[in-house]
């Protein structure tokens, strides 16, 4: 090598040998996907797929790093820029180890996800999974954050002598890192309890502070629910374990609604309840389940009819309540007209005032 090499100046070799190693890895990384690709494509497997759409830039870099540190040497750097150069691969390969190992948590992820599908209509189970594996995911890349930067500080001399002088001090330092860390690390907690016990869930339904919509995504620290009209309301995650709210959800998604009518006392309740059960049988948003009509108040002026349905979910029952509404108030106009609340007033004593107002009138 150093006879090819020994008229060449010193730049020309190093550029020379920089090029030889980028070639190198670009072959190596060329080959590796297409190996990769080739398995993904005679087996059909998902985690292949996953891997090369989710690791390939963070593992050429991986193997470009490899491949540079084991041509080092043939470099020739001079002893003091050759240390330096060195302790700096090192924290370059442990921020691209991370960087995979992150990417690996995406695509452990993707074969956890693809067995369980949350577009289906019962998603309960696959819900469950949904929301463990996004709250153990970015846990997973927060800890490894961590213990790369921790790796990387422990690799430069003044960096660790600095950490054992701050270890040696840690008592009152700590006292008042764990005051102020208090709340941060009970929202940690807020989250780890609703992933272990998921009070909600990816894609719940759920009414909070007054707003109806379903549960879009779950952080460490905060929630965010995307309302009925494509508004997000962001909430902190200890919201949900300290205080009360609806979860439409919690066990399955089947609801029963009602349907709320004032009719006059002259309507025939019979045959609006068979109307109902007629509706009901050629609509495609009930689910079979429950039906009902029964009279639940009276007062002096009208008579209140609720109407209870049942549907598989809640977006589902809303349309089928409008329905049932619309249809109900159309066979009550069409077949009974005077069957609507009215108000009735007896009137006495019209004779005198008729003749009262009639001599007014001669008299003017």
């Amino acid at each position: 090598m150093n006879g090819i090499f020994m008229d060449w100046p010193r730049w020309a070799v190093f550029t020379a040998m920089l090029g030889a190693v980028l070639l190198i890895s670009i072959a190596a990384d060329f080959l590796l996907i297409k190996v990769i690709k080739r398995i993904a494509r005679q087996t059909g497997m998902f985690f292949f797929e996953s891997f090369i759409r989710h690791c390939r830039k963070s593992l050429r870099l991986v193997i470009l790093l490899i491949i540079f540190s084991t041509a080092l040497p043939l470099f020739s750097i001079p002893l003091p820029f050759n240390a330096s150069i060195e302790r700096f691969m090192s924290s370059f390969f442990i921020i691209a180890v991370a960087w995979l190992l992150i990417k690996i948590t995406f695509v452990l992820e993707d074969l956890i996800l693809n067995r369980y599908k949350t577009d289906s209509e019962d998603n309960l189970h696959a819900r469950k999974i949904y929301t463990q594996v996004q709250f153990l995911k970015k846990a997973a890349i927060i800890v490894m954050g961590i213990v790369a930067s921790g790796t990387i500080l422990m690799t430069f001399e003044s960096f660790r002598r600095l950490g054992t002088s701050i270890l040696a001090s840690a008592g009152i330092a700590g006292i008042v890192i764990g005051l102020a860390a208090q709340r941060y690390i009970g929202t940690l907690l807020a989250g780890l309890q609703i992933a272990i016990t998921q009070p909600i869930r990816i894609d719940d339904v759920v009414l909070v502070e007054k707003e109806y919509g379903r549960i879009e995504e779950i952080t460490l620290t905060y929630v965010v629910v995307r309302i009925w009209d494509l508004r997000r309301l962001v909430l902190p995650i200890t919201y949900f374990t300290e205080t009360p709210f609806q979860n439409w959800t919690r066990i399955t998604a089947d609801m029963m609604g009602t349907v709320f009518l004032y009719v006059d006392y002259t309507v025939p309740v019979q045959e609006v309840r068979e109307e109902l059960n007629r509706i009901l049988k050629n609509s495609p948003n009930w689910d079979h389940n429950v039906s009902g009509l029964l009279v639940t108040n009276a007062t002096e002026h009208t008579m209140e009819l609720r109407a209870l349905v049942s549907a598989s979910d809640s977006p589902t029952l809303w349309n089928l309540r409008c329905e049932v509404r619309e249809k109900l108030i159309e066979f009550i106009r069409e077949n009974y007209p005077d069957s609507f609340p009215k108000v009735r007033a007896e009137l006495l004593g019209m004779g005198n005032k008729k003749d009262a107002f009639s001599e007014s009138e001669m008299d003017e």
